[in-house]
């Protein structure tokens, strides 16, 4: 089929049309523009990680249009005026929509409420919130929280990790951790906040999202609370459907490698199929990258010392395409529903994750599936490097990316 784009908007779609500016697109599949749900920016704080404008330029090159940038920069997005900030940032850049994410509580200190309400009525509109990189332990607190967001149909993003079993955790809790010697990180932790939460949005009757789900006990929870009818998501990361707790004691790059240090932890292969298998079946609706930049001397350093986190916005499509698609769990459309309607719709985002039929914004992702490539941090548009795929052969590439009809990226290179 040809896509005819006009001002912004779909034109037409259908075989044999002709006129203006051609991308040749054969062979490639057309995607809704991409939208995640969890994207670090870094800025304002620590631009040595990540700026607003080349984190945009890798979110396009991965084929992304709209990104919802997290709370936890320096200063906290826990006013107006820093969400403003960020909003305003994202436009002036252009590769991207930039919504940003508010925090629940001031400084992500788990003390009190931040200011919701103003964040949610600010030119960024507001309506996703979270602590993300911290939990909201206090139960008091997550239930206000939730209460608070009903009044602009907000929805709170919940970082599950239970703080007192987690206490100096460094890898899952398991049989590769006991070896190595490595405080364990129980999934326990995890489900435990699920739950509550679940329980605690369904008493007020508020929304509830679920940050990087990472266990098949994880999952279980959640399809329960859906089985109730309420309203309850969940989003899994890319490298939670690939990648396993072994890489940490076995891979490539040697053990102890903190380039697969990451929170939550990597699980067990059993987890990953569990995940699989929930995304497949709308269990979990999204997937989101948790992309988390860091520069080199926050990677490259002793276990322990070393910070948490996996860049990922470049390489989503093509671990989904790896781990779902070629795997048969997932079709196209699939991908199209998990990785751009269900995020736009979940961030209450506009304009983004619609289909692609005339009338609609020319928010489109061409995506050659044929093609496998190794990995290779070295071209990406990011500022860190730190991806655990770098020497793993990847399926698949992003052709072209175009925001409201404008490319973004062309031939696979930034415009």
């Amino acid at each position: 089929m040809d896509i005819r784009v006009e001002d912004g908007l779909i034109a037409e779609i259908g075989p044999g049309l002709s006129g203006g500016e051609v991308v040749d697109g054969g062979g490639a599949i057309a995607l809704p523009g991409l939208v995640d749900l969890h994207t670090h920016l870094r800025e304002p704080g620590r631009e040595d990680a990540e700026t607003v404008l080349t984190g945009t330029q890798s979110a396009a090159r991965g084929g992304y249009t709209a990104v919802h940038a997290m709370a936890n920069t320096s200063p906290v997005a826990d006013t107006a005026g820093v969400v403003e900030q960020v909003w305003r940032l994202g436009r002036e850049h252009g590769h991207c929509d930039v919504q940003p994410v508010g925090a629940v509580t001031v400084g992500l200190e788990g003390e009190r409420l931040a200011e919701l309400g103003a964040m949610a009525d600010s030119a960024a509109r507001v309506r996703v919130f979270s602590d993300d990189g911290k939990c909201v332990s206090d139960a008091v607190l997550m239930r206000r929280a939730l209460e608070y967001v009903k009044a602009f149909d907000g929805v709170v993003a919940q970082h599950a990790q239970e703080p007192r079993l987690t206490e100096g955790a460094q890898m899952n809790e398991g049989v590769v951790s006991g070896r190595l010697g490595l405080t364990g990180w129980p999934a326990v932790a995890e489900e435990a906040i699920i739950a509550r939460d679940c329980l605690l949005a369904a008493h007020v009757g508020s929304r509830l999202h679920v940050c990087h789900v990472s266990t098949a006990g994880s999952v279980e929870i959640i399809r329960w609370a859906k089985s109730k009818g309420w309203n309850v998501t969940a989003e899994v990361t890319p490298h939670h459907l690939l990648l396993t707790d072994d890489l940490v004691e076995d891979s490539p790059v040697g053990a102890y490698n903190p380039i697969y240090k990451v929170n939550p932890p990597l699980r067990t292969r059993a987890d990953v199929e569990a995940l699989r298998a929930a995304l497949a079946d709308g269990t979990i609706d999204v997937v989101a990258t948790d992309h988390a930049p860091h520069p080199v001397e926050d990677k490259e350093t002793e276990w322990s010392a070393a910070a948490m986190g996996m860049i990922g916005l470049e390489t989503a499509l093509s671990v989904v395409q790896e781990a779902m698609v070629d795997t048969g769990l997932l079709d196209w459309a699939g991908v199209a529903e998990r990785m751009s309607a269900a995020p736009a719709r979940i961030g209450r985002l506009p304009g983004h994750g619609l289909a692609l039929e005339a009338g609609a914004p020319a928010n489109i992702t061409l995506y050659d599936p044929s093609v496998r490539t190794p990995v290779d941090p070295s071209g990406y548009a990011s500022k860190s490097r730190n991806t655990p795929y770098e020497g793993m052969t990847l399926p698949g590439r992003v052709v072209a990316t175009f925001l409201r009809g404008r490319p973004t990226v062309l031939e696979g290179k930034l415009t």
